[in-house]
């Protein structure tokens, strides 16, 4: 079966598509699922001071140990990958990610009741840790499954903007973080905050993770695999499937690997590390810091779905050149910017965070469609945990080690620039697979007359004339 899109207007391009319902209800349960798995993250962030009160002994950096306890989370997901991302190939998507949604919000619900350093001592960081491992493994398929099973649902010529909404529940799970804890700080005060309103926000993981494994148990695999499944292309063995993939696969995983390196940097410089940042290091009141996060994450969580959909009409390679070269150019003096008060913090910040929309709004437009079906899901899974471990989950505390260190306030914008260079590498090599198939066997690759408006309309006429 080719991977290569029929033109628009030839019928067979469009046959396939599920009914318009569906494709909602697996953007909903993909994006539910996302945000439970960001929620964490993002509270986890919001909530670092809190943690490094409690969980560590007075007066032992506890802020880098938290941020670097961040990191050990992300030390489990390539493991994660390893694991889940050659299952679901072989037995689908869907069971992955009802697991993996269990294993998530169960573990954020348990950092909520955890004894704390003044009450069991040194293992009080231990069980911290354990729980960020297991949190860490479940990551390793939840995020590469969601962004596969969105992808292969949703329509070719409108992959970029379906697929965005994933990267909206991202961010949404960040915000919701924010919000809880902002509210909580209005409404309790820090000091009951720091005594035990910090738990609060991961008891929410619970019903968030119910609303996710609702919505994904509604719905049958994707049409991609159930092509797979009926012509007999399924990875015979996980195993197998994973050594296909880095015997055959070994040049897209390059190219994969230098993209997903400035996309961590980016994304854990400027939402993980940056609410210490601000109230740590330039001196801003807890609620201002929040603020901060908060404003600039509902305007990229708007820019979202309009980036997705520009990339169907334009490719996905002209916006990652634009989101790479101006956060090259702007990191510095926004960085500075921010140094100057809450205003201009609000602006520094924003303006990196919609200069780094273009990246995330792609992401499960542009990396599942570098991989064959029979191993899309290991491919981003494998590829993906194994550099976010190395530059995402080490990013808060190497920035927070580096500014402890030097007093060099800039430092998290070197950082990013450098992560941008490597990221511009490798997009040169990256193939343009806007508006291409996903289904089959072969690496999916795009023309010119398969993405842009016309191609889209062409589907939408496709899908009306079917009563879809």
């Amino acid at each position: 079966m080719s991977s290569s899109a029929s033109t628009p207007g030839e019928g067979t391009a469009f046959e396939d598509l599920p009914p318009r319902r569906t494709i909602r209800q697996a953007v909903a349960a993909s994006a539910m699922g996302n945000a439970t798995e960001w929620y964490d993250y993002g509270a986890y962030a919001v909530v670092a001071v809190y943690i490094s009160q409690h969980f560590f002994p007075p007066g032992e950096q506890g802020l880098f140990w938290t941020y670097a306890f961040l990191a050990i989370s992300f030390l489990a997901r390539p493991f994660g990958g390893f694991v889940w991302g050659p299952l679901g190939d072989k037995l689908g998507r869907k069971h992955v990610l009802a697991l993996t949604i269990i294993l998530m919000s169960a573990a954020t619900f348990l950092i909520g009741v955890l004894p704390t350093y003044e009450q069991v001592g040194l293992l009080a960081p231990v069980l911290l840790a354990l729980l960020r491992v297991i949190q860490g493994f479940s990551t390793g398929g939840e995020y590469g499954g969601a962004a596969t099973f969105m992808a292969e649902y949703a329509p070719d010529k409108r992959r970029g903007l379906y697929g965005s909404f994933l990267e909206f529940g991202t961010l949404g799970g960040f915000a919701l973080g924010t919000v809880v804890v902002l509210l909580l700080q209005l409404v309790i005060g820090t000091e009951a905050m720091a005594a035990w309103g910090w738990r609060v926000p991961f008891f929410i993981a619970a019903p968030l993770g119910l609303i996710g494994l609702y919505l994904r148990s509604r719905l049958e695999e994707t049409p991609v695999f159930q092509d797979l499944e009926g012509a007999g292309e399924v990875e015979e063995s996980a195993a197998g499937g994973l050594r296909d993939l880095i015997a055959r696969y070994w040049k897209p995983i390059l190219v994969m690997a230098g993209l997903v390196i400035p996309l961590n940097i980016a994304n854990y410089t400027l939402l993980t590390y940056m609410p210490g940042y601000l109230e740590t290091k330039i001196d801003l009141g807890a609620n201002q810091s929040l603020a901060v996060i908060l404003i600039g994450e509902v305007a990229m969580m708007a820019l979202i779905p309009f980036c997705g959909a520009l990339s169907d009409r334009v490719g996905r390679k002209k916006l990652w050149w634009f989101s790479m070269v101006g956060l090259f150019v702007m990191a510095v003096p926004m960085y500075m910017l921010m140094g100057q008060g809450f205003g201009f913090a609000i602006l520094g910040f924003a303006v990196l965070g919609l200069l780094y929309i273009p990246q995330l709004s792609t992401i499960s437009a542009t990396f599942p469609a570098m991989f064959p079906a029979h191993v899309r899901f290991a491919g981003f899974a494998v590829t993906y945990n194994v550099f976010t471990s190395i530059f995402g989950g080490t990013a808060a505390p190497l920035n927070e080690r580096v500014v402890s260190a030097t007093g060099f306030l800039e430092f998290p914008a070197v950082y990013v620039m450098i992560g941008c260079v490597i990221g511009m590498i490798a997009l040169v090599f990256l193939k343009e697979t806007a508006g291409a198939s996903l289904h089959g066997t072969d690496i999916p690759e795009s023309e010119p007359e398969d993405y842009g408006p016309k191609a889209i309309t062409a589907e939408t006429e496709a899908l009306d004339a079917a009563g879809r």
